[in-house]
């Protein structure tokens, strides 16, 4: 709570210092009232355009980042949704500031950099327990109705929607796949931008959660499965496998023989000693 008190405290302060600065400018020029008021509404313009671009919202309009929601800031701020993320996040502190645009002036690029990493990863974190609550379940199911997931690639599925899903829910454990409903089975995102969105910031609840709070949107399971055929004939299930049977045989064949003229050998040399 203290650092968004000091990220607004510091938004009102700036909001000030620039109304005052337009006022002065304004009585020296001795320009009428009218221009001082238009002035006014440009910079609370101005200002209300800067107060809504966040460092969350940056985050989530990186290319790459598309499978993210925006973590409302009151969830944030709630100590006990990031119970033990102090443990597993270096630079908590700095980290969780940083999230909450109230980052400090007194570190250098370096440090900065190291920073927004660790900014990256707590928010990950973050994410993939706000997407477990109604309100970020909903998000998530927006996005998925339109299809903004992608689109399973399994023919007989009918382009079923996606949705992203962890198989760890440990830190760098896994890279994020993308769960068919319909199909039950996981796959790598279609996009390469998509590849290294580590897992465990979606978590491996979310999917079925999703599906098992909204149960209108399961589809249906495929009604086809595909059939192998050659010359339009159905293969029987195995006849793929048997298709290798010859090669077995012929090496089945050829050790039986070796070891048949092995024997056939021994006999004979037993016979000439004889």
């Amino acid at each position: 709570m203290n650092a968004v008190e000091a990220r607004k405290r510091n938004k009102r302060e700036k909001k000030l210092d620039r109304t005052d600065t337009t006022d002065k400018i304004s009585d020296k020029d001795g320009e009428p009232e009218a221009s001082e008021s238009v002035t006014d509404e440009s910079d609370e313009a101005g200002s209300s355009g800067s107060e809504e671009s966040s460092w969350i919202s940056w985050f989530c309009g990186l290319n790459g980042n598309e499978l993210f929601v925006e973590v409302d800031d009151e969830y944030i701020q709630d100590d006990f949704n990031l119970t033990g993320l102090n443990n597993i996040v270096p630079n908590y502190e700095y980290a969780l500031d940083m999230i909450l645009d109230a980052e400090s002036d007194d570190l250098t690029d370096e440090q900065t950099e190291i920073v927004e990493a660790a900014a990256e990863q707590l928010y990950g974190l973050i994410h993939a327990r706000f997407i477990l609550t109604s309100r970020g379940l909903s998000h998530m199911v927006d996005k998925y109705n339109n299809a903004e997931f992608g689109r399973c690639q399994r023919v007989l599925c009918n382009l079923q929607p996606l949705v992203p899903i962890g198989q760890s829910d440990v830190p760098q454990a896994n890279t994020v796949k993308m769960f068919c409903a319909r199909c039950q089975d996981i796959y790598h995102p279609k996009l390469s931008k998509h590849a290294n969105v580590d897992g465990a910031y979606f978590g491996t609840t979310f999917a079925h959660m999703l599906f098992h709070t909204y149960p209108h949107l399961v589809p249906s399971p495929p009604t086809q499965t595909y059939v192998p055929r050659i010359y339009g004939f159905k293969l029987q299930p195995g006849s793929t496998y048997r298709l290798l049977a010859p090669n077995t045989k012929t090496a089945t064949s050829s050790a039986d023989t070796s070891k048949v003229s092995k024997d056939e050998r021994s006999k004979e040399e037993r016979s000439a000693k004889r």
